[in-house]
């Protein structure tokens, strides 16, 4: 199930290795939606390894819930499962294969935990980064322009651009077998 308001969204699911993908795709896509595309890795990173955790280590099934939350100009990301166990940060060897996945949510973000459920039925670990809106693209005329010089012969073409007309070089065919042999 997914649910979402204009800063809040919501999606349950069993973390399952092709499930972490889809869920990753939907963070991703909430995000552009949201204008916040600088934090699309990151947050995408980081779901990914919490739910991969929760594939891995989570107990007695692997249902959980993932909510991601823009509030007063930060992003927190969470993933609540059935499991009470707490998680925690291994020191990795450089060279390990697994278990970095903690040191990794902690490494992309400013601020991360975990905490047990209220109802006391399970956990939820989160991460959060401060989250600042993509940069608007800039308004106004488009110029359209030639950057190398044309070596057919050339004449000149309006194109409507902005509700302006802009001189634009179109390159004049030249029919094949006329030229110098």
């Amino acid at each position: 199930m997914i649910s979402h308001s204009r800063r809040h969204c919501v999606v349950e699911l069993q973390a399952l290795p092709a499930r972490i993908g889809q869920v990753r795709r939907i963070v991703s896509a909430q995000l552009r939606h949201w204008q916040l595309d600088p934090l699309i890795d990151r947050a995408a990173l980081g779901v990914t390894e919490l739910l991969s955790n929760v594939h891995r280590h989570a107990q007695p099934d692997k249902v959980c819930t993932v909510e991601i939350e823009l509030r007063l100009g930060r992003l927190t990301v969470s993933v609540s499962d059935s499991d009470p166990r707490l998680p925690v940060v291994r020191a990795a060897d450089a060279l390990e294969t697994c278990g970095r996945g903690l040191a990794l949510v902690e490494a992309v973000s400013e601020a991360w935990g975990a905490r047990h459920r209220p109802d006391g039925t399970g956990k939820v670990v989160w991460f959060s980064l401060r989250a600042a809106p993509a940069p608007a693209a800039p308004t106004g005329t488009v110029r359209i322009g030639v950057n190398k010089p044309v070596r057919e012969p050339a004449r000149a073409v309006l194109t409507a651009v902005d509700a302006q007309a802009v001189p634009v070089a179109v390159p004049v065919p030249v029919p094949v077998g006329t030229g110098p042999g």
